[in-house]
């Protein structure tokens, strides 16, 4: 009985740490887009945002092809409020999540 309650617990220690682990490197915000830079091929974009809490500009890279449609219908424009989420991968800051404040 001792041995399962300890692969229990083992299991849920471990489980807790995964977590943490992929939780700690996503940063949220909510910002204003200052520039929009769709690439050539149309499969990426680099968008400048100014951090509303901090007033910090950090650039974001898009893959997503959800958001990159709404760049190129201009439905997400410069001054839009943008909710998103993003990882810092190779010192670079790629969007996991980015929606309009006012939904879109």
């Amino acid at each position: 009985m001792k041995k399962i309650a300890a692969t229990i617990v083992l299991a849920l220690f471990a489980t807790l740490l995964l977590c943490q682990g992929s939780l700690a490197d996503e940063i949220k915000a909510v910002a204003v887009i200052t520039k929009i830079e769709l690439a050539a091929d149309g499969a990426s974009a680099v968008v400048a945002l100014k951090e509303n809490k901090t007033d910090a500009v950090i650039e974001v890279l898009v893959t997503d092809d959800l958001t990159l449609d709404k760049f190129k219908d201009h439905r997400i424009v410069v001054g839009d409020e943008i909710r998103l989420k993003y990882q810092v991968e190779d010192g670079k800051n790629i969007s996991k999540y980015f929606r309009k404040t006012a939904g879109c």
